[in-house]
């Protein structure tokens, strides 16, 4: 900022110094105005980029006045909690006397059963099984020998399977730390657990997982239609990325150190895809696949955010229009017929090329020279019924792993990160598959053990 003179050493100035000054005072307010524009400009948020909702502003949401009642409005059909066929217990309220003539009632035939139930649960209380093995000496040879342990209760355990689940669990689907994980165990189950048991069971964990996740690796890579997406990681205080792979066969999840493509070749090998579904990330767009396919919210949010710098700007306003018609089109595909689809597709790739032959300058150029680059991979999705308009599923992957990072921070060592994208891999596609994921991770835990305890029959 320029120092303000007084009137007296304006008066001293020489020509060739007054020209100067004059000078510089322009340079100034160029710069002035040329930051008072970058201010003008509306700030990236979520709805115009590709930025998460969890960084946008949040303001106070305005007091209104409420027009209708609180709670249920008239003709809302009653929702009530479904009752057990079997409860474990029955308990009859039966009417002894009349109350106001005293007259007995308990041969009265009821008109009406009213049924209630309470869910309670029972009181946690951890079991111990315990072996005890024998060491017996051979007169003969005079060799020690030692009663053998069966499955399930092996030298190396201390924990069952249920018990490792549990922590398991609650660490990587709850993000619970060690420390508030081992007070849960404490109080709720009534367990001692120290800090390293529990990263003991963590690691035994990941490395149980770890052959499955690669079979699921392989029915993904075999997929005709993969989705992909990236985040950052932290592992042991330096910069990483979890990348997700979503096919056919699953979700697979790594976290390696880069975010490149040869993360992409590395999990390909020679095998190619038909179709690939990503955001506009250069690594992703050039992975090995016949076709493309962009998506469509994205590039919704990016002219939003065109639109919000010149909201006159007509073409983006119409792209947008087309993109939303593209994905409710696709939406729409089952109830149409194959004619009239077929029809309402040409009508939209017509579109699409007129609004693509237009001119553009500043801003929302690039995003029509993207465009123009881009052509064949903006709507595949209308003319395959297997590939969706948007890369969402591969979002919704990746969002408990940002939970996370932003509750536990960083992975303190390689195995870790390897332990947790293993797991996700598992759990994550035993979960699209319908399945319970803590039974899951009961039988990825080894053999069980709880059947040591019914009485044995002679």
């Amino acid at each position: 900022m320029l120092p303000e003179p007084t009137v007296s050493a304006l008066r001293d100035l020489s020509p060739e110094e007054m020209i100067a000054l004059i000078q510089r005072l322009f340079e100034e307010v160029r710069r002035l105005e040329a930051e008072v524009e970058r201010l003008k400009q509306p700030p990236p948020t979520s709805h115009n980029s590709s930025q998460p909702p969890s960084r946008d502003w949040k303001t106070d949401r305005p007091k209104r006045k409420r027009r209708k009642k609180v709670g249920a409005q008239p003709g809302h059909a009653k929702a009530e909690r479904r009752l057990v066929d079997s409860p474990d217990k029955v308990i009859d309220a039966w009417v002894e006397t009349c109350a106001h003539c005293g007259t007995g009632l308990l041969d009265q035939a009821p008109e009406r059963v009213i049924r209630r139930q309470v869910t309670e649960l029972p009181e946690i209380q951890p079991v111990v099984i315990e072996t005890r093995q024998y060491e017996v000496r051979c007169p003969g040879c005079q060799r020690l020998h030692r009663g053998p342990l069966p499955e399930g209760l092996e030298a190396s355990r201390q924990f069952g399977p249920r018990l490792e689940a549990v922590v398991t669990y609650f660490h990587h689907i709850h993000h619970l730390g060690f420390e508030r994980l081992c007070g849960v165990l404490r109080d709720i189950f009534g367990t001692s657990l120290s800090e390293g048991g529990a990263v003991a069971i963590i690691e035994r964990a990941g490395e149980a997982a770890q052959p499955e996740a690669e079979a699921i690796g392989e029915q993904v890579r075999q997929s005709a239609v993969i989705a992909s997406d990236e985040t950052s990681a932290r592992v042991h205080g330096r910069n990483y990325w979890e990348w997700v792979f979503i096919g056919k066969g699953g979700e697979y999840h790594l976290i390696p150190r880069s975010r490149g493509q040869e993360v992409i070749q590395a999990f390909m090998g020679e095998r190619r895809a038909e179709v690939w579904l990503s955001d506009c990330w250069g690594p992703q767009l050039n992975a090995p696949a016949d076709l493309h396919q962009l998506c469509l919210p994205h590039q919704v949010r990016a002219l939003q955010g065109v639109r919000d710098k010149r909201p006159r700007l007509a073409w983006a306003r119409e792209m947008q229009a087309l993109f939303r018609a593209a994905m409710h089109l696709g939406k729409r595909r089952e109830t149409l017929t194959a004619r009239g689809y077929e029809r309402q597709v040409t009508i939209l790739e017509r579109r699409l090329d007129r609004l693509l032959a237009r001119r553009v300058s500043g801003v929302g150029a690039n995003l029509l020279n993207r465009y123009r680059t881009h052509r064949a991979h903006l709507l595949v999705c209308l003319h395959r019924a297997d590939v969706p308009s948007d890369n969402n599923a591969c979002e919704r992957a990746l969002r408990p792993s940002v939970i996370h990072r932003k509750v536990m921070g960083s992975f303190r060592s390689d195995w870790g990160a390897q332990a947790y994208a293993a797991l996700a891999t598992v759990l994550n596609t035993a979960k699209r598959a319908g399945e319970n994921i803590f039974h899951t991770l009961i039988s990825l835990m080894g053999t069980p053990v709880l059947h040591f305890l019914q009485p044995s029959i002679a």
